[in-house]
């Protein structure tokens, strides 16, 4: 069950979790979620969750973010992206997972944060 973010003056994060996820949505990432952690981890304040088709498709995904968002924001560190099923692109306060279809089900980072407010991004809410 989706719960809606928390949005405030103090929230720095959220608009960078919000123009990745809007990146994505430009290069056609589908099942964009933002999951709000801060109030139940200490390990960063946001995840944004999506689903490249292949791994072609993760690839522009994860590249179109660090394009857009460099020189001004740059990934502390970044994992999987020689294999490609699930490309892990840590920004500290928001962490972006691109996942294959097969990854992204097998992995269900959605149940294992389900108690985290969710945010679903669709073509319409990404402008």
């Amino acid at each position: 069950m989706e719960s809606p973010l928390i949005i405030s003056e103090e929230n720095q994060s959220y608009p960078l979790a919000r123009r990745i996820a809007e990146i994505a949505a430009d290069k056609k990432a589908r099942d964009i979620l933002l999951l709000d952690l801060r109030q139940l981890t200490s390990i960063t304040d946001y995840f944004v969750i999506c689903t490249g088709e292949v791994g072609p498709h993760v690839k522009a995904i994860v590249d179109e973010i660090d394009m857009q968002l460099r020189p001004d924001e740059k990934p502390w560190h970044t994992e999987g992206y020689q294999h490609l099923s699930w490309v892990l692109m840590d920004y500290v306060n928001v962490v972006v997972h691109v996942f294959n279809p097969e990854a992204r089900e097998y992995f269900n980072l959605e149940k294992l944060w389900a108690d985290a407010p969710a945010e679903k991004i669709t073509d319409e809410s990404a402008t």
